[in-house]
């Protein structure tokens, strides 16, 4: 699980957030702030691993904070979500290391869209990190993990799909390094494996995926799933 602190001086505005967290799988939120020191004393307790950060807080800005953070060594990863929307604040928010920037008022679609190319970017991270070594080839797929938009979905969606569930398939398929099953994108996604399958069937269908079938010693062969780049 990603442990997430949830920064805001409005205390309904940070339960919303604090909701919509608690809808994506894989993320919980591990404590919630109402200033800057609030934050900073949870990340410096060292269980947090990504921070929702509001920049206009009471005792300091958001800015100020992740400042502080890095001052003392704490790399915890942070995604601002402020009504802050001036172009000065966005260039300062991305030198100082912020992966998302998230204006207010935002829906859950889109929050969820940062969460997941995040939980994307750590899967990444981790498969690369065992190497030791990145080359070019890993280095981009680590940046390519935190891009946003969504993989373009065929349209016409069969009835009880969601473009939502469609778009989080695409991207787990486009970031995987090898063909993957249905109960494979399962684990990734947080689906049952049923409805994994049904979605992998339409996008299989529509184009968008590449069946292929591994054959084992015994058993039916088992269906594996590639990305095809528009």
């Amino acid at each position: 699980m990603i442990d997430v602190l949830v920064v805001d001086d409005d205390f309904r505005v940070a339960e919303i957030n604090a909701k919509y967290v608690g809808k994506v799988p894989g993320f919980r939120v591990a404590a919630r702030a109402h200033s800057a020191a609030q934050a900073l004393a949870s990340v410096q307790r060292g269980t947090i691993d990504l921070v929702l950060l509001d920049h206009y807080l009471p005792d300091q800005t958001g800015l100020e904070l992740v400042h502080r953070m890095r001052e003392q060594g704490h790399g915890t990863d942070v995604i601002m979500v402020t009504a802050a929307g001036d172009v000065t604040t966005v260039q300062a928010a991305m030198r100082l290391g912020a992966l998302h920037y998230l204006v207010k008022p935002f829906t859950f679609a889109a929050l969820r869209t940062r969460l997941d190319s995040y939980a994307a970017l750590r899967r990444t991270v981790d498969r690369v990190g065992g190497r030791g070594i990145a080359g070019q080839e890993q280095v981009d797929r680590i940046f390519s993990a935190l891009r946003t938009t969504p993989a373009p979905a065929s349209p016409g969606l069969p009835s009880g799909h969601s473009e939502p569930t469609t778009d989080l398939i695409c991207r787990v398929l486009h970031h995987a390094e090898h063909p993957l099953s249905a109960h494979e994108v399962a684990a990734e996604t947080g689906l049952s494996r049923s409805t994994a399958q049904r979605y992998l069937r339409h996008l299989e269908q529509a184009g968008r995926l590449r069946l292929s079938l591994r054959y084992g010693d015994t058993g039916r062969p088992e269906h594996r799933y590639a990305w095809v780049a528009p």
